[in-house]
């Protein structure tokens, strides 16, 4: 764990916000409302399922392009877990609403996040940054998103849905453990940087 870093020369934030990564990370912060509307409203899964594989795309595209073209920022490092982290929630909260996913799968994910945010408060008052994401971290995120549409698909009596849903619980079940473990880890490194004071 680190403190937080002394300010260095890097551009203005609105200017880190009009690079292609930070662009399209805006990009889909702003589909979160659009995908909630389209499960809760409408219920047109199929646009849902689109916006939600477009998400998934500009994730692994944004990354890419900030390596390929430089354009590593800190406004980047922020929205991008931000956007991860807003879909997980939005996509849970409105699965549960469905009843597409039950509540006791929905609980700890979200206790999971409740958590986390109040060490991320704990750990800015003592002066450290926010812990760095993990590997595993990065691998439960990945495997929610490939869970999320799956569970889409398995609504309805449909052949496809009957392929679809062994396949959505396989990766919501890994998914959803790796991402408790993770959050577990979080916890644990901000503890230490904590006592560490």
């Amino acid at each position: 764990m680190t403190t937080v870093p002394e300010p260095k020369t890097e551009p203005s934030l609105l200017r880190q916000a009009f690079n292609v990564p930070n662009l399209l990370s805006l990009l889909r912060l702003a589909g979160v409302p659009v995908f909630l509307w389209l499960l809760l409203g409408p219920k047109e899964d199929g646009w849902a399922l689109a916006l939600l594989v477009f998400s998934a795309l500009t994730d692994w595209l944004d990354g890419k392009l900030a390596r390929w073209l430089d354009q590593m920022s800190r406004l980047g490092q922020l929205l991008d877990p931000a956007a991860d982290r807003l879909y997980i929630l939005a996509t849970l909260v409105a699965f549960l609403i469905r009843g597409i996913i039950p509540w006791w799968v929905v609980v700890p994910l979200l206790l999971r996040e409740a958590v986390l945010g109040v060490c991320v408060l704990a750990l800015r008052r003592g002066g450290f940054a926010p812990p760095e994401v993990t590997y595993i971290g990065k691998g439960a995120t990945f495997v929610l998103m490939y869970a999320f549409p799956f569970l889409l698909l398995t609504q309805g009596g449909s052949t496809v849905a009957a392929v679809a849903r062994p396949i959505a619980y396989a990766f919501m079940i890994w998914g959803g453990v790796l991402y408790v473990w993770s959050g577990a880890l979080y916890v644990v490194q901000a503890v230490r940087a904590l006592r560490s004071r």
